[in-house]
């Protein structure tokens, strides 16, 4: 009897414990969205459930919601409950984002739902909409359109991209934030800076708008095939006019918030023709003048002069390297420094960069520098062209004489000398045969411990050190051409790294110089071209050469937010952080490399 009580007591609080069990359930209407688009959040419970506590919604804007509804019905005897809390909301960001745990109580019990992941990505073309929230007039009103420059352009060639706002004129923006910026992958990128907006007229789809550019970026793609641009998104705060009027008969106003976004652009990136390319072509694309000027051309031996070696134009000047200035090697030259100078316009980067050298003459004597020879394509004509510097002849008329022109000189003379003297007539052909002598006794004093003994003996030990000083310096000059080569381009990727550090608080200088010098370093190292200088290319040429894939990701990174900091604020001690991040990768590919 006992047991039977007590099975039939634990059926019924088991029975009992069922019928109290809680369903509470998330539920988003898409689970990858653009980041134009809306998402709706359902949160529902199945019991008469209070104290509803919604999660915080990082990286989403709320807007609208909670909308509570109740539904109830009866089946066969049976009743279904339902409570449900509603939510539209709009990502802020791109990338994987979470709505987090909704919380409920009933009967003195807290309930929790499941965390929904949420994957946010660029803009679409055809975003969805809730007309409910959105007032449907603004999607005929608000256009953002991407105007390209070309749509074929060559490798490294300039592509101009301004971003326009075409605006209904019943509609007022009040303000307006970026909420997803174009990454520009495979592009190197530079804003042009706008100072005011400006209200223009002009037509859209044939009709007439009003318009306002809201950003102006300048392209250089870095790879062919067909590359994408990605679409800018920016919020806007819209005032539009309602149904509602005021008691004089005026339409009145409501601010509505809308997201607009510019569709996705491609381009057919074409590559260098190969047909008539120079054998000093380095993959500068525009049109350029080089010129090569000197101080002075007339000096004394020590007496410094500097030359300056400019290319100028209109072109991708921030990826290009100058030629080398062909110097006599009698003359002293110093590491020369580089000056750039140019601004970003719709165009291209126009301005110019230089190599300045210091030279410092030695000796006295009359020197030619050699004409330079710079070789780029022109977009414009579709071929390749090359401008040469005029020769420069340097006269040092007060110093010493070079030594070795001297020898030779002196070489020539005996010679000369010595075969004068061995011109010999046949009637004097024994003259030179003494026949009369002058003998003297000879010094019998000893050599041994004299004098000359100890002078001979001592003469060795001390021209030793003087042997090895001259035996290292030429083993210096003796060095490889490579070598010296190598040495001078690791040295200007350490000037464009120290460039950089001056340059720190001047985000624009600081990550042009940051970049510029990963890439010499790597042309230094690996002698990967302008031309070549994409990260597929960077990443293939590492990996050739045994470095590992973490370091790869690290250099690549590193050259991508030089990239991205143009558009991003970045503080004093975030850029010294890239500048010891960018000195360390270098250092740890120096060892493997």
């Amino acid at each position: 009897m006992k047991n039977i009580v007590y099975i039939l007591f634990s059926l019924f609080m088991g029975i009992s414990t069922w019928a109290q069990d809680v369903s509470f359930q998330a539920k988003a209407s898409r689970e990858k969205l653009g980041i134009n688009e809306r998402v709706k959040i359902e949160f529902t419970v199945d019991k008469d459930a209070d104290n509803f506590i919604a999660p915080d919604f990082r990286g989403f804007k709320r807007l609208a919601g909670p909308n509570q509804s109740i539904s109830q019905s009866w089946v066969n005897g049976q009743s279904s409950f339902q409570k449900t809390y509603t939510y539209f909301l709009e990502p802020q960001k791109r990338g994987k984002l979470t709505i987090g745990q909704a919380e409920i109580e009933y009967k003195g019990k807290v309930y929790k739902s499941s965390p929904i992941d949420i994957e946010v990505t660029a803009a679409v073309d055809n975003p969805n909409s809730y007309q409910s929230i959105a007032k449907s007039k603004l999607s005929d009103a608000i256009h953002l359109v991407a105007e390209v420059s070309k749509s074929k352009p060559y490798l490294n060639e300039e592509v101009y991209v301004v971003y326009k706002l075409y605006i209904g004129r019943d509609v007022n923006i009040r303000n307006y934030r970026v909420v997803d910026d174009p990454k520009f992958t495979d592009f190197w990128s530079q804003n042009i800076d706008i100072e005011q907006l400006q209200v223009k007229e002009g037509e859209y789809a044939g009709e007439p708008y009003q318009y306002v550019e809201l950003r102006k970026t300048l392209l250089y793609p870095q790879k062919t095939g067909e590359l994408i641009i990605e679409p800018l998104t920016v919020a806007l705060s819209v005032q539009v006019p309602s149904d509602k009027r005021d008691i004089f008969g005026r339409r009145q106003y409501e601010y509505v918030e809308k997201n607009a976004s510019a569709k996705t652009r491609k381009l057919q990136v074409k590559p260098l023709p190969e047909d008539g390319k120079p054998a000093d072509f380095t993959g500068a694309v525009g049109q350029f003048k080089i010129a090569l000027n000197t101080s002075k051309t007339s000096l004394e031996a020590r007496e410094s002069l500097t030359a300056n070696l400019k290319i100028s134009g209109t072109g991708n000047l921030s990826l290009m390297n100058l030629p080398e200035l062909k110097i006599p090697s009698s003359l002293e030259v110093y590491e020369p420094e580089r000056k750039d100078s140019y601004k970003t316009t719709y165009r291209g980067l126009s301005g110019y960069i230089s190599n300045e050298y210091t030279i410092v003459p030695e000796f006295k004597g009359e020197y030619r520098i050699a004409p330079v020879q710079f070789s780029f394509f022109d977009p414009k004509e579709e071929k390749y062209k090359s401008v040469r510097t005029n020769e420069v002849n340097l006269n040092v008329e007060e110093g010493p004489e070079d030594p070795s022109r001297r020898s030779s000189i002196a070489s020539e003379t005996s010679s000369e000398e010595k075969s004068k003297r061995n011109i010999i007539t046949s009637d004097l052909s024994f003259d030179y045969i003494a026949t009369k002598t002058q003998l003297r006794p000879a010094n019998q004093s000893n050599f041994f411990k004299s004098n000359t003994f100890w002078a001979l003996f001592v003469s060795p030990l001390l021209l030793m050190p003087l042997f090895i000083l001259v035996r290292r310096n030429t083993d210096k000059f003796q060095l490889s051409e490579a070598t010296r080569k190598q040495r001078r381009a690791n040295q200007l990727a350490k000037k464009y790294l120290s460039e950089a550090k001056k340059n720190l608080g001047d985000k624009k200088l600081f990550f042009d110089a940051l970049e510029r010098a990963l890439h010499n370093y790597l042309k230094a190292k690996l002698q990967i071209a302008t031309v070549e200088m994409s990260k597929d290319k960077i990443k293939s040429t590492l990996a050739e050469n045994g470095v590992e894939q973490q370091l790869i990701q690290g250099f690549i990174n590193t050259l991508s937010t030089c990239e991205m900091a143009k558009y991003s604020p970045y503080s004093n001690e975030a850029m010294n952080e890239e500048y010891k991040h960018a000195k360390d990768i270098i250092s740890q590919l120096d060892k493997v490399l």
